[in-house]
């Protein structure tokens, strides 16, 4: 069959278009960045397309030609620079279900979630049952997927933080830790995708293991996958977290996707939960889906970098804007260091030029599409402003106070922030 997915580089969307192309069918992915999912997946043919601009049927009228299924495996947690809930969840699935009515009336496998409780208002929750919805009363076949906290070989969003709480040293710090979780492996979505593809399952579908742990249970089970010593539990007052989430929600409106924001706490406060209606899908415990794929050396430095590089990142943004902040501060002083080798007025105009860079860098680091940008242009001025002063005043070198010299872990901070950039 013809397969199209709709965030097929995502954690379950990666996994599930393996399944499928395994499976012998002709699997097409859409994405924002289809060179490099090619590199990855080249059995599958990969188109680039924004679901947030393809909101009209007429949007999908060339994609669908010749499709049999569409799987949805596209979501965002949290309105933000980089997502818009209302037109990626819901209004361009409502012009999907639209123009495959008028095409070849493809089977619509949609991935979705328990769409009720403390955070059924949400706009998460909220704009993935409006789309549920809409395609329950569509007439199109369907089969609407709703599973629980999924784990894998690999993680991303609530799974990697699952990691990196469990990595802390010496005490887990847990708010909500005896909330209850049910979960599931991404392999057994995969595998219900593949059942419902040939035929075999249809309608909606709570996906859950049988058991029932608390999220203290998963991070201690994550603690002993990744080779960690026990470690006590130190339950947080939810009141302690808020300065947290008010920051991860921030940092969402500049591009990145925490996992701590304000949504995914208000999830955790009752715990991620199914209604199962009895269905005969495999799924498996968490134990079993983390023993079958041992931990390596790179799990343990990912969980232990996770929590780290939101620091890294706005380590480096501090550092930067106060090197650019300050020097304005006394700006006619600051320009007479370089008096010795240019005129006055030059010297002003170096000075409040570099000034204005650093802190253009600082600020631009923050915002998630110019970081990369932002973290290249720190390395270039980093070594201009070596190169410069050491032909000027290679004395600088063995300065008491190592104005040059402290120049070189900033560099090393950098790289870091720019090797651990990517999301997936």
């Amino acid at each position: 069959m013809n397969i199209l997915i709709l965030g097929a580089t995502g954690f379950i969307g990666s996994v599930v278009a393996a399944r499928l192309v395994a499976d012998g069918h002709a699997v097409t992915g859409i994405g924002r960045n289809p060179a490099r999912a090619r590199l990855k997946q080249p059995a599958i043919d990969w188109q680039r397309a924004d679901l947030s601009r393809m909101t009209k049927p007429a949007d999908w009228d060339e994609i669908l030609k010749d499709q049999h299924v569409v799987v949805n495996c596209a979501g965002a947690l949290q309105d933000g620079l980089s997502d818009d809930l209302s037109a990626t969840q819901a209004e361009a699935m409502l012009a999907l279900y639209s123009a495959a009515k008028g095409s070849s009336r493809p089977l619509i496998v949609q991935i979705s979630a328990r769409t009720a409780g403390a955070a059924g208002d949400l706009p998460f929750l909220a704009t993935k049952r409006r789309a549920d919805e809409a395609l329950a009363a569509s007439g199109l076949p369907y089969l609407i997927l709703r599973p629980a906290l999924v784990l894998g070989r690999n993680a991303h969003g609530g799974s990697a933080l699952l990691r990196a709480l469990a990595a802390f040293p010496l005490v887990l710090p847990l708010v909500h830790a005896e909330s209850p979780a049910e979960t599931l492996s991404v392999d057994d979505v995969a595998e219900a995708v593949s059942r419902a593809v040939s035929g075999g399952i249809s309608g909606d579908i709570d996906l859950a293991a049988d058991e029932v742990l608390t999220f203290a249970d998963l991070v201690r089970l994550h603690r002993q996958w990744l080779g960690l010593p026990p470690a006590r539990v130190s339950s947080l007052a939810p009141w302690l977290a808020r300065p947290v989430t008010w920051l991860a929600d921030l940092s969402g409106l500049l591009g990145w996707r925490s996992p701590l924001r304000s949504t995914a706490m208000t999830v955790m406060s009752e715990g991620v939960r199914s209604s199962k209606t009895g269905s005969s899908l495999p799924t498996t415990p968490a134990a079993a889906t983390l023993s079958a794929n041992p931990s390596g050396v790179q799990d343990l430095w990912f969980a232990r970098l996770y929590l780290l590089k939101p620091l890294v990142i706005s380590g480096l943004s501090v550092f930067w804007l106060l090197s650019g902040l300050i020097p304005l501060l006394t700006l006619e002083r600051t320009s007479a260091h370089f008096l010795s080798f240019m005129p006055e007025a030059a010297a002003t105009a170096l000075t409040l030029a570099t000034c204005l860079i650093d802190i253009a860098l600082g600020a631009a680091v923050l915002l998630r599409p110019l970081a990369k940008s932002a973290l290249l242009g720190m390395l270039a001025v980093s070594f201009a402003y070596l190169a410069g002063a050491s032909l000027l005043e290679p004395a600088l070198w063995l300065d008491p106070l190592g104005p040059l010299v402290k120049v070189l872990p900033s560099i090393l901070l950098t790289l870091t922030a720019l090797v651990t950039l990517d999301e997936r």
